[in-house]
């Protein structure tokens, strides 16, 4: 006989929430268990909440398959970038990026440089991995060839890369938050608009700001330097070595799906590795699922460049997996649903819609571990009460943005925190203090809904919606 299933009280979901935490960072800076493992222990800690609420295993078990499945396309995206930086670095094309960029770049601008060049990368092709990738990767070899702190650079490149996410028509998480909030493309990148533009610029000066006071023009610029005898020594640096991210930047314009757009680069990477770079065919082709590996005799050089490949993505894949799992343990229990109970009798006003609508989308970042869980989580347990408020979608997709898509690359678990720290080489907790335009973007977010500033008023097409819910 089927037990009465029941859903969780607020009790429960705080004890769920207390001992996640406590099983995370536990595990991770007490025990200095890999991150997996700890997801593991919270998959069995949420089912054991789930007996306790009337669920089967095998329902619970369906419900986790389901969370990995709805975020599928974050793991798809990954191995297709991980094909990408192995042959890119293979055939010379993240090589002559950081070439170019420590012959042009100024120490003292290049902290505000390095957020701009990721900025442009993004917006062009919509994807804060493939940038942090190439752009992000190059940014970092001249950051250190400069002397600067890593967690600094990454904090600015990071920036800039999630520019894309936020504002490029050519976003997947853009496109994906907009469908689900039912509102026109265009209007939510409008809407995002106010937000994000002056995060960029305030970031921007930041950024320049803290360059200038730590270069004076009397650093050392030797690293930089050597930095470029090496890379003219062991790669092909010529102008032409950047055709295959010019093109890749065009089909992503013209709107062609990501992933085989992102593989179709990583192959015209191997091929130049194997025109230009003195690479036996086979051996570029291999670059794709093993990555580049480098030995120049130049420790600097090799460190950075000895990356990529599919296989340089098998872990952070895995951890993703789990991630999700735990998104959609908690979705089946009823986690969502108690959340969206809770916030729709204080969710009052613009204000408090603001931040009961960044704290959901947070919720699909810190429990789901992914940025396509954000939207689901946002929408699903906020929708409701921006309908009866007779307030417009717009400022919900806002607020998921920033509460969700933004907050993942400061999540050690979630797929943004993973793939930054994996690729740029500096951990989550490292990079977080500097990630300035993540932190100003969900600042003047919550400005402006307290203030019922820039709040767009509902179109036809809302309005015509709305009347199912009449």
């Amino acid at each position: 006989m089927a037990r009465e299933k029941k859903l969780p009280s607020v009790r429960i979901m705080l004890s769920i929430m207390v001992l996640f935490i406590v099983i995370m960072f536990g595990s991770i800076v007490i025990l200095e268990l890999p991150i997996q493992l700890a997801l593991i222990v919270v998959w069995f800690m949420i089912m054991a909440f789930g007996i306790y609420l009337g669920y089967t295993y095998l329902e619970m078990e369906k419900g986790l398959l389901k969370g990995i499945y709805e975020g599928l396309g974050a793991t798809l995206i990954l191995i297709s970038v991980g094909a990408l930086i192995g042959s890119w670095i293979a055939g010379g094309i993240v090589p002559t990026m950081i070439y170019y960029g420590l012959n042009i770049i100024s120490p003292g601008i290049f902290l505000m440089a390095a957020m701009i060049i990721c900025a442009i990368t993004a917006l062009s092709t919509g994807t804060s991995f493939g940038s942090a990738g190439t752009a992000g990767i190059a940014m970092m070899g001249i950051g250190e060839s400069f002397g600067l702190p890593l967690p600094l650079v990454a904090g600015a490149a990071i920036s800039g890369c999630y520019v894309g996410d936020k504002m490029s028509p050519l976003s997947d998480t853009t496109v994906m938050t907009a469908s689900l909030s039912k509102v026109d493309l265009f209007r939510h990148i409008k809407s995002m608009s106010y937000v994000s533009i002056p995060a960029f610029v305030i970031a921007a000066i930041l950024y320049w700001i803290v360059g200038v006071i730590m270069y004076d023009g009397s650093g050392d610029l030797t690293l930089a330097e050597n930095t470029i005898i090496g890379l003219e020594e062991n790669f092909n640096t010529s102008w032409f070595m950047l055709i295959p991210a010019v093109i890749v930047i065009i089909m992503l314009a013209f709107k062609l799906p990501s992933i085989p757009v992102i593989l179709f680069g990583a192959l015209l990477g191997s091929l130049w590795a194997a025109w230009f770079q003195g690479y036996g065919f086979i051996e570029a082709i291999q670059t794709l699922y093993t990555g580049s590996e480098q030995n120049t005799g130049i420790a600097f050089i090799d460190n950075l460049l000895s990356r990529g490949g599919i296989t340089f993505m098998l872990e952070v894949i895995l951890l993703i997996l789990l991630a999700l799992g735990v998104g959609g343990l908690l979705q089946v229990i009823g986690a969502f649903t108690v959340l969206g109970d809770v916030f729709s009798k204080w969710a009052t006003n613009t204000g408090h819609l603001t931040l009961t609508t960044m704290i959901a989308a947070f919720f699909g970042a810190f429990f789901g571990g992914a940025a396509y869980v954000t939207p689901i989580t946002g929408t699903k347990i906020t929708e409701e009460n921006y309908n009866r408020n007779n307030i417009s979608r717009t400022l919900m997709s806002r607020n998921v943005e920033a509460g969700g898509t933004i907050t993942t690359p400061m999540v050690p678990w979630a797929d943004g925190g993973v793939y930054m720290a994996a690729t740029l080489g500096v951990a989550t907790l490292a990079y977080i203090p500097f990630f300035w335009y993540g932190f100003l973007v969900i600042i003047i977010t919550l400005i402006y809904g307290y203030l019922g500033l820039f709040i767009m008023e509902k179109d036809e097409e809302e309005r015509e919606r709305d009347k199912e819910y009449e």
